[in-house]
């Protein structure tokens, strides 16, 4: 589904910071490096969005088998090859699988370490739990160390309030694994902001103060193929397309309930929990929403979501069954064809995003707009990177140049000043020349002020 797709604004953040085609856009508080690591050992040497996207479509799918794998020994096969299948046809997880972004990846490593934790405190013997759990919680805290907090904290409670789960040693797993992922993190915020407490307070500002802020409606609109809900006020265009949320919860607590007096309580219960808890800050403490976000939860409430269908299906009276499993089939499928459109509808917009991306790096660069270059202003990151130059803002998350520091950058370099119709043209670019620019998809076309450097 991903040839053609360019780099979406976050994604060209995080490719920025190991790829040579231009230098480092600004990375803000909250952002954590792992995905960037992740795609280094790629990035560093193509600057190829299809081959980057190759690569981490199969990695992605690998991880996903991985985290399954965990729940082998707890679970029937047929209820983890169902949640499996639940979880990579919704749309979110299509599209995200090949992107650069650090939510999928959080969602199988709270898969694993959910799978991990289970087993470590069901079989003490078993070493490659405890293995796999320190390192899924790494993984998660390399990603977005703050999501990785919400995966420990539920476990550890488990771990503290089941008797019979009170192994020191899973604790002591969880905490290291936890401090080895977000240990970057920690010291860049010593080295950058000043302490971690003063990150932590910057990464809040910028995702518009934390409060009490219940997003579920922000989340459904999102739910319609938007990657980004910010702000998120306009018409709920497309309720159908969130139909399936409805039923998760049902269906999960269907799943809990029907564990409930069986063997596979706790197994089936703590997933639903778990997801539950990492769920929290994104629909009650954040005024905006992305479908990104919920991925970790979507991947463990699949599997109580399984449990109940499976068991739909296997307690049925025997004459029943067919017509259960047909009547499942149906509406899986009829989901499953829901969420390709609402994807593919995705994908269309950004490869046209990507096209106009590079027809308007090709007239940036027929401006004189050529490395090394900066640009500043409308869309300037990924404009910026497309066209290799570096990407710079004297107001906003980036506060990292100056009035002064950017003009002596348009003295010695090529600066291009992006404005969007309607906005007012920098006091300082107001007498440089000028050139319109290609528009963006659904967008009115800029135009861009040029200084004296920049010769056509």
């Amino acid at each position: 589904m991903m040839p053609g797709v360019g780099l979406g604004w976050d994604e060209t953040v995080y490719v920025s910071q190991v790829s040579p085609q231009a230098p480092a856009a600004f990375f803000s508080a909250p952002r954590a490096r792992g995905i960037s690591f992740l795609v280094a050992p790629v990035a560093a040497f193509t600057t190829s969005v299809d081959v980057l996207r190759g690569y981490l479509a199969l990695l992605s799918g690998g991880a996903l088998f991985l985290g399954l794998q965990v729940w082998r020994r707890l679970l029937p096969v047929p209820v983890v090859a169902l949640a499996g299948a639940l979880f990579a046809t919704l749309w979110i997880t299509l599209f995200y699988g090949p992107q650069v972004m650090p939510n999928l990846w959080v969602a199988f490593a709270a898969l694993g370490a959910t799978g991990c934790f289970l087993r470590a405190v069901l079989d003490p013997g078993d070493r490659a739990a405890r293995v796999g759990l320190g390192c899924a919680v790494a993984v998660a805290a390399l990603m977005r160390p703050t999501d990785a907090c919400w995966l420990v904290a539920p476990l550890a409670v488990a771990a503290l309030c089941v008797r019979s789960w009170r192994r020191p040693a899973v604790l002591v797993i969880l905490a290291a694994g936890a401090a080895a992922g977000a240990s970057a993190w920690v010291v860049e915020a010593y080295v950058s902001y000043g302490g971690l407490a003063a990150r932590l307070h910057r990464a809040g500002e910028i995702q518009g103060g934390l409060g009490w802020h219940p997003a579920f409606g922000h989340q459904l609109r999102a739910l319609e193929g938007r990657s980004l809900c910010r702000p998120c006020d306009m018409r709920w265009r497309d309720p159908a397309t969130a139909l399936w949320w409805f039923a998760l919860p049902v269906l999960a607590a269907g799943g809990v309930r029907a564990a409930a007096r069986t063997p596979l309580r706790a197994v089936v219960l703590l997933p639903a929990l778990t997801g539950l808890v990492l769920a929290l800050p994104y629909l009650l403490t954040i005024d905006y929403a992305a479908a990104r976000f919920l991925l970790p939860t979507y991947a463990l409430l699949a599997l109580p979501v399984a449990f109940c269908l499976c068991r739909f299906v296997t307690t049925a009276r025997p004459v029943l069954r067919p017509m259960a499993v047909a009547v499942i089939a149906v509406v899986l499928l009829t989901h499953g064809v829901s969420q390709y459109v609402t994807a593919d509808r995705l994908v269309s917009r950004s490869r046209a995003t990507r096209e106009a991306l590079a027809r308007i790096s090709a007239e940036l660069h027929r401006q004189g707009v050529r490395p090394p270059c900066t640009v500043t202003g409308n869309e300037s990151v990924r404009i910026g990177f497309q066209a290799g130059c570096s990407s710079r803002q004297l107001a906003g998350h980036d506060g990292s140049i100056s009035r002064a520091g950017l003009l002596e950058l348009a003295a010695r370099q090529p600066l291009g000043v992006l404005v969007a119709p309607g906005r007012p043209v920098p006091g300082y670019a107001r007498g440089w020349r000028s050139a319109p620019l290609p528009a963006l998809p659904g967008q009115a076309a800029s135009r861009v002020y040029l200084s004296p450097p920049a010769r056509p």
